[in-house]
């Protein structure tokens, strides 16, 4: 599954690509002066280059580099590593060690920000248990990962955006036709 590429990351890039400009007019117009003040913006116009620079570099990496966020193979569950760490970093949950997929709901709807579906590969019968008979709230702690009781769970937990390439029932589909896991939809209750 790959991220589509976006007006809301084209904005990111160009945000980044403006502040990398003003940071390089700071530090020419540091360059033409002299002092003190002259010395602290060519000092905050680097420092600006650097973390700016950073920022464009990553929102473009996630823009064009179209690096898959989930791939289901013949082996198992991967999370390929954010770019711009290699692939060698990526992660694999065999299908041996999946005991069951959820589908969750988390946020407040009719706020700004609204629900959000994640998808979660659960990897031992404890949390396949607390899956199916938890209170919504406590599901919460399926994709937190700072929640010691289900850090193993978080680990594999992937936040199903509305531009990724394919859908959650698609992304299921898939999994089932290469493991037969069961599936716990707990979106609605």
């Amino acid at each position: 599954m790959r991220v589509k590429a976006t007006w809301r990351g084209g904005g990111q890039v160009l945000a980044f690509l403006i502040l990398v400009l003003a940071s390089a007019g700071f530090v020419a117009g540091g360059l033409s002066g002299s002092g003190t003040a002259a010395m602290v913006f060519v000092v905050l116009g680097a420092l600006g280059g650097a973390l700016f620079g950073t920022g464009l570099l990553s929102a473009a990496g996630r823009v064009f580099g179209r690096r898959p966020v989930l791939e289901l193979t013949a082996e198992g569950v991967l999370r390929p590593a954010r770019w711009p760490l290699p692939r060698r970093a990526d992660r694999t949950l065999p299908w041996p060690e999946v005991a069951a997929m959820t589908a969750l709901r988390r946020g407040v709807p009719g706020t700004r920000r609204g629900e959000q579906d994640y998808l979660v590969f659960l990897p031992s019968a404890e949390l396949v248990e607390l899956a199916r008979t938890a209170e919504r709230p406590k599901l919460v702690a399926l994709t937190l990962t700072d929640v010691p009781a289900t850090a193993e769970a978080a680990a594999w937990c992937f936040a199903v955006e509305p531009a990724w390439d394919a859908s959650l029932k698609e992304i299921v589909s898939q999994a089932r036709r290469r493991a037969e896991i069961p599936v716990i939809d707990r979106r609605r209750r």
